[in-house]
């Protein structure tokens, strides 16, 4: 796996201060992606060891809320982050773990290895980013037709569950 940056303190992609991983690898090729230079699977820095104590580290903090896994297409570096999510698990049980995705939730369920990795974290923003539907207004997503998905509330339900008041606009 390799990976575009690291951002130890990031307020954007997520609630609350979190830790966030771009990965790079994405065959979705997004019109107008924000992150085009991370859909090179080549570019970036090679996944090590240090790099996950790095991660550890930054996510031991009190004032991080948890961790951020986008890119890139994080559903198509299953192998690598499943191992890191694992990790932040066993660590920090209590810190939350985010996933953006270009595969949509039900395109997610359908693939046991992806599956895998999504079992493994709280909330998915799910769908390819579309240009047309974009707006700046949206929390923690760019364009309308993404959803923000609460994933054990949904899996334990059988149907998409929305994460909190995310969709309504409301403050948390």
């Amino acid at each position: 796996m390799r990976y575009g940056q690291i951002r130890q303190y990031d307020i954007a992609n997520g609630e609350g201060i979190r830790t966030s991983v771009f990965v790079t690898g994405c065959t979705h090729k997004c019109p107008a992606c924000f992150n085009e230079e991370y859909q090179d699977f080549t570019a970036g820095q090679l996944w090590t060891e240090e790099t996950t104590a790095e991660v550890l580290r930054y996510l031991s903090g009190p004032e991080v809320a948890g961790l951020t896994l986008l890119g890139g297409e994080p559903m198509q570096n299953v192998n690598g982050l499943r191992s890191l999510v694992r990790r932040v698990r066993e660590e920090y049980p209590l810190k939350s773990v985010w996933v953006y995705s270009g595969y949509t939730f039900e395109e997610i369920l359908a693939d046991e290895e992806r599956l895998s990795l999504l079992r493994l974290c709280d909330v998915l923003v799910d769908g390819r980013f579309v240009n047309a539907l974009r707006d700046p207004a949206l929390r923690f997503r760019g364009s309308s037709n993404q959803r923000v998905i609460d994933i054990p509330g949904s899996l334990a339900a059988g149907e998409i569950v929305l994460h909190r008041d995310i969709h309504t606009g409301e403050t948390m």
